[in-house]
C-alpha cells in the first residue's frame, strides 16, 4: 500500500515537472540570417552566400624564445564572403594558449583579428600550439597555428 502511494506520488509529480517544463515560452526569436546551413539531403552544397575567413597567414613562428615570456600575435583576417562572419567560439590545444576575439560580427568586406597569447612558462625545447575558431563559415571551423622554440633562461 505504501510503495503503491509512492509510485502514485512520484507519477504524478513527474507529469507536473513534465507539463511546466514544455510550458516555456521565450520571445526572443533567433534570426536565421545567422543560422545557414548550405548542406542539403541531397549532399549538395552552396556557401555562395555565406561569410568566409581570409587570414593573411594561419601559422606564426615566434621564433626562439626564453622560457617565462609570455607571447602574443594577432591573426589578421578579411571576411571575403557575402555575410556577416560570426565567430562562436576558439579553442585552444593547451591550457597555455589563451585566444581573444572579437564577438561583435564581421561585416562583408571588413577586417578582424584573433589574438593568441602563448605562456612558455614550463615549457622547453620546440613547441606547437593550435586554436581552433569556430564560425558561420563553411566549413565551419579554421586552425590557427603558433611556433616557438622555447630555451631555458641558463641557456641563453
Amino acid at each position: 500500500m505504501i510503495i503503491n502511494m509512492k509510485i502514485k506520488l512520484l507519477t504524478i509529480s513527474f507529469f507536473l515537472f513534465l507539463f511546466t517544463a514544455c510550458n516555456h515560452q521565450s520571445n526572443e526569436k533567433l534570426s536565421t540570417d545567422l543560422v545557414n546551413n548550405p548542406n542539403s539531403a541531397t549532399g549538395n552544397q552552396d556557401a555562395s552566400g555565406l561569410p568566409k575567413f581570409q587570414f593573411e597567414s594561419d601559422v606564426h613562428d615566434f621564433g626562439k624564445v626564453i622560457e617565462g615570456e609570455k607571447l602574443s600575435y594577432s591573426f589578421k583576417f578579411k571576411n571575403i564572403g557575402n555575410s556577416d562572419l560570426i565567430i562562436a567560439t576558439a579553442n585552444a590545444s593547451c591550457g597555455c594558449t589563451v585566444p581573444e576575439f572579437s564577438k561583435e560580427p564581421v561585416q562583408k568586406g571588413a577586417e578582424g583579428i584573433v589574438t593568441v597569447t602563448f605562456n612558455t612558462a614550463g615549457k622547453n625545447g620546440f613547441q606547437h600550439k593550435t586554436v581552433t575558431v569556430g564560425a558561420n563559415t563553411q566549413p565551419s571551423n579554421f586552425t590557427l597555428h603558433v611556433k616557438a622554440m622555447v630555451t631555458s633562461p641558463e641557456n641563453n
